[in-house]
């Protein structure tokens, strides 16, 4: 069968939203996008463990601590799952690491930035896990098998994790003159960095329109920030927080908001390996990779003798 019917049969599947398997044929920029999105996706879970991870031992109450390490936890398995996809690709785990130590492949820009407060947890929680659902709810519908399948579960959590976060917010939001202030500043500090977390305009992307040709994407980047100020613009003003965009109103004629724009300069910046954390983030992924070696050849030295015990 010639690429030509190959192409012809992958067109056809997915004009009837039927899945693309690991076995079926695929064009190679279908896979090099997938590889990309996904690996940047697994990376992603897991340098964001490392801004929460750092509040583990600061958490105000032992349920506060109980609940960030269960998220941190969860974090941790959404990684496996989204590596394991990308491995179902033809590139193995330790080419997508290195990729990720060495600076080649990216991660969400947001995991750039610090955690200064308790508060800048619950903004985390309830921004950037918001951000999150919004991107990867229309992934459980995505094109390829693997990653639709492992995103259902990761959804399911997420919406644990964008929960405990409003919870943080709504306590702070509530208490003292001091907390409350200090859930704004985290509101403020927090808030254009998650509209930045839906990637560029539409038009300034590079890869929307084949996301959205192959449907490995449903919705747009602009489409879907929308929906997140929409959705969250109303959960700050239940709890008396204010949006910090002097552009933010409500426009009757679209039933949405307008609002601002993200200084995309910054993000760039951010993105080419220049934002607040981005060393120190990097860096403490290749000593925690390092410093697990010996874990890693353990347990495939163990495996290779279990193997050998079967086979004699």
């Amino acid at each position: 069968m010639d690429n030509i019917q190959l192409e012809k049969g992958f067109d056809e599947k997915l004009s009837k939203n039927l899945n693309i398997e690991p076995k079926d044929w695929m064009p190679d920029n279908y896979r090099k996008h997938l590889i990309r999105q996904i690996s940047q996706h697994a990376h992603s879970e897991i340098v964001g463990m490392l801004p929460e991870g750092n509040w583990i031992t600061r958490a105000p109450s032992l349920r506060a601590k109980m609940v960030l390490m269960a998220k941190v936890q969860d974090e941790g398995g959404h990684g496996l799952y989204l590596y394991t996809a990308a491995e179902s690709l033809n590139i193995s785990r330790e080419e997508l690491l290195d990729q990720l130590h060495t600076g080649k492949a990216k991660y969400s820009s947001i995991f750039n930035y610090p955690t200064l407060t308790w508060a800048d947890i619950g903004a985390v929680g309830w921004l950037v896990d918001g951000a999150a659902i919004m991107n990867q709810v229309m992934l459980q519908r995505t094109s390829y098998g693997p990653y639709a399948r492992a995103m259902v579960r990761i959804c399911k959590e997420e919406s644990f994790h964008q929960r405990q976060g409003y919870e943080i917010m709504c306590k702070m939001a509530g208490g003292t003159k001091e907390q409350k202030e200090m859930a704004q500043d985290a509101l403020n500090r927090w808030w254009w960095p998650s509209l930045m977390m839906f990637g560029p305009p539409d038009a300034e992307s590079p890869n929307t329109e084949n996301a959205i040709k192959w449907k490995i994407k449903r919705e747009s980047n602009d489409q879907l920030r929308q929906r997140f100020v929409n959705q969250t613009v109303p959960q700050a003003e239940i709890i008396g927080l204010k949006v910090p965009d002097k552009n933010l109103k409500w426009n009757e004629a679209k039933q949405g908001y307008d609002f601002g724009e993200p200084d995309w300069k910054e993000f760039k910046n951010v993105i080419s390996g220049n934002g607040h954390c981005n060393k120190e983030r990097l860096e403490a992924r290749v000593k925690a990779h390092e410093e697990g070696r010996w874990v890693r050849e353990a347990a495939m030295a163990f495996a290779e003798k279990q193997n050998e015990k079967v086979a004699a």
